[in-house]
């Protein structure tokens, strides 16, 4: 495929030869005998974006669950509206997702029975790590016991018991491709072998486009309850000496502090990553330098559930929430991703979040750690296997771009996925918004 008249980030005006890989990078290449012709018209041409941290399966499955959160829910009287006009599955169940105790408080079975009491309702909390189950569902998975319904997403003894849904990873797949993804890291903590075949396989027959990356099972998720420093370290140790990198979540102060005294115990991969880093100390920052970790963020909270941050937290702490500039001050290596479904999903909303830090009520969280528009897209253009390592439009590059209708100074002041006209994976058209496309 030949792409002519292109306008590359940097603001050189180029064709680029692409399959497989980027071929040739050149002025005035001529197409070859039934080459395919786009014509980018100035517009701007990256490679793909990779979205480095994402949930596949749960991602998709979101797509067709009710959304119980902020902001589209906000208080106990619209999460009843919400819920007394949701209808059941084709599996006779109700699935919702995102909720956070500022809309109603603690949910328990009584406070959903009170809602929905005749059909099997199921509301997972924005973190991911607990469900909320009334009467009806705890009876469908054998738990008609339970005393609050509150039940642990990673425990499988109730989970067992769900009805099987086949995740639409064909809509998901179109999703990500019209806003120019053409690669995902599923860090998915307990994602097994056959999950995982079960997904290359869908990518191998074309069902879910982007490449797919899995940090399972070199993927370890922290509670702060539960931190025990000898057996972190004893963990980072053996993948390390096997030769396979880490990849750790931490979302609080304690548990980047116990990962950075296990990684320093342990020694360190050049290829380790910390997940989140949601809060990072003034002191951690460093630390983060020295031991050459590569930090895998999503500003793209800032901008979802920052007012309740200003709320919920001391103002001398909002400093440390979701860095980005101050890491990549201190040359910490820094990758962006949604964390979807846990975040909505949109690359090029975390890109704005990281430029402008606004929270949906207007206010902006910590405007010292605002990148350049320029800085921000780079970080969703990682190489998979390190994701601080920024692609390029060069020969030799993976053959997956992301063309847009604008040039380089329009797309760096919207930042919106409405400009993609059309993503390319391996030299092939993924999507196009052009019907007429050749």
């Amino acid at each position: 495929m030949l792409i002519r008249r292109t306008t590359l980030l940097d603001g050189t005006r180029a064709d680029i030869r692409v399959g497989a890989l980027i071929d040739e990078v050149g002025d005035g290449l001529v197409a070859a005998p039934g080459e395919r012709v786009l014509d980018a018209a100035g517009g701007t041409v990256l490679p793909g974006l990779h979205d480095h941290h994402v949930h596949l399966r749960s991602t998709a499955a979101a797509l067709d669950s009710l959304l119980v959160g902020p902001p589209a829910v906000y208080a106990k009287d619209t999460l009843a509206q919400s819920l007394s006009r949701a209808r059941p599955s084709s599996d006779g169940w109700i699935r919702a997702i995102g909720y956070h105790e500022s809309v109603a408080g603690r949910l328990d079975r009584d406070a959903l029975d009170a809602l929905v009491p005749d059909i099997p309702l199921r509301i997972q909390h924005r973190s991911g790590a607990l469900w909320i189950l009334n009467s009806a569902a705890l009876a469908r998975v054998g738990l008609a016991g339970h005393p609050d319904g509150r039940l642990p997403s990673a425990d499988s003894g109730w989970s067992d018991g769900l009805p099987r849904r086949e995740p639409d990873l064909a809509r998901l797949s179109d999703r990500l491709t019209s806003m120019g993804v053409t690669g995902v890291t599923d860090a998915t903590p307990d994602l097994g072998a056959d999950d995982m075949d079960s997904l290359l396989a869908a990518h191998h027959r074309g069902q879910f486009r982007p490449r797919l990356r899995f940090l399972a099972p070199g993927k370890k998720i922290l509670h702060d309850d539960r931190l025990d420093l000898d057996a972190l370290t004893a963990w980072i140790a053996e993948r390390h000496q096997a030769g396979r990198p880490v990849a750790v979540h931490c979302v609080t102060a304690a548990q980047l502090v116990v990962t950075i005294a296990a990684l320093r115990a342990a020694g360190s991969h050049p290829l380790d990553r910390i997940e989140h880093a949601a809060v990072v100390p003034d002191d951690n920052v460093a630390d983060l330098r020295d031991l050459g970790v590569t930090v895998v963020t999503q500003p793209n909270f800032v901008a979802e559930r920052g007012d309740q941050y200003l709320a919920e937290i001391p103002a001398v702490e909002h400093h440390q929430l979701w860095r980005v500039a101050s890491l990549l001050k201190a040359q910490v290596p820094v990758a962006l991703s949604t964390d979807a479904p846990f975040g909505h999903g949109d690359p090029w909303g975390a890109i704005r979040a990281a430029v402008h830090r606004a929270t949906s009520g207007g206010a902006v969280l910590n405007p010292d750690e605002c990148v350049p528009a320029r800085t921000a897209l780079t970080m969703f253009l990682g190489h998979p296997d390190e994701p601080g390592r920024a692609r390029t439009v060069a020969a030799g590059q993976p053959g997956d771009l992301c063309m847009l209708s604008q040039p380089p100074s329009m797309v760096l002041t919207a930042l919106d996925a409405a400009l993609v006209t059309a993503t390319i994976i391996g030299g092939e058209i993924a999507y196009t918004s052009s019907p007429d496309c050749p």
